[in-house]
């Protein structure tokens, strides 16, 4: 069976460096997503979207790998695209007025009608309250600026600072702050969390 490490396979889109600013342009690609609003540490809502999330991005998995495709790949990290009326506020962790979409791309084996499939399996299956909120759409970001931050996210204000000032003195940021979580933060320490911040621009 083949099997695929699309976090290898697309290494400029799921690294980074903690001390160099990169400029990457990002293609389209299929996201299973979800959208809401609020503060992700203390939303149930929040929980319950990414729970949604895996439980059908991990149902496709195996349906690639057990079905005629033959594929076996790792589950994609979570990402998150976050926004808010004033973007200074992720400079200061004022979670209140955030929005967001949470998302987890899909390789290109996993095809939309697959995870139509994946989506009515884990409806029959479990009660998961947002399953009917999710969706599946292409994303393009194209030329981004990205960076690693490493720590918890209520420290990620300087790094997303020097990053808005990095963009700043070539053109001008655009679209959404979008975070890639690339650490399990139910086992690693906040102190070694690795989170790809990156910002599209222009």
């Amino acid at each position: 069976m083949q099997k695929i490490d699309f976090k290898k396979a697309l290494k400029q889109l799921y690294h980074a460096s903690a001390t160099r600013i990169d400029v990457i342009d990002v293609p389209e690609m299929t996201y299973l997503m979800v959208d809401g609003s609020g503060d992700p540490n203390t939303s149930s809502e929040y929980a319950q979207a990414v729970e949604a999330l895996f439980s059908v991005s991990y149902t496709a998995k195996f349906m690639a790998r057990n079905g005629p495709q033959g594929v076996d790949y790792a589950v994609m990290p979570l990402e998150g695209l976050w926004w808010a009326d004033d973007l200074s506020d992720f400079i200061s962790n004022d979670r209140r007025g955030w929005r967001w979409t949470m998302m987890v791309m899909q390789p290109p084996v996993v095809t939309g009608e697959l995870l139509a499939q994946a989506i009515q399996a884990v409806h029959r299956k479990k009660q998961l309250p947002w399953i009917a909120k999710l969706r599946i759409a292409a994303f393009e970001e194209g030329q981004c600026a990205q960076l690693l931050h490493v720590g918890p996210f209520s420290e990620e204000g300087p790094d997303i600072q020097r990053l808005h000032e990095f963009i700043a003195a070539k053109g001008a940021l655009r679209g959404k702050h979008h975070e890639i979580y690339l650490s399990d933060i139910r086992r690693a320490s906040p102190a070694n969390w690795k989170t790809i911040i990156r910002q599209p621009m222009k």
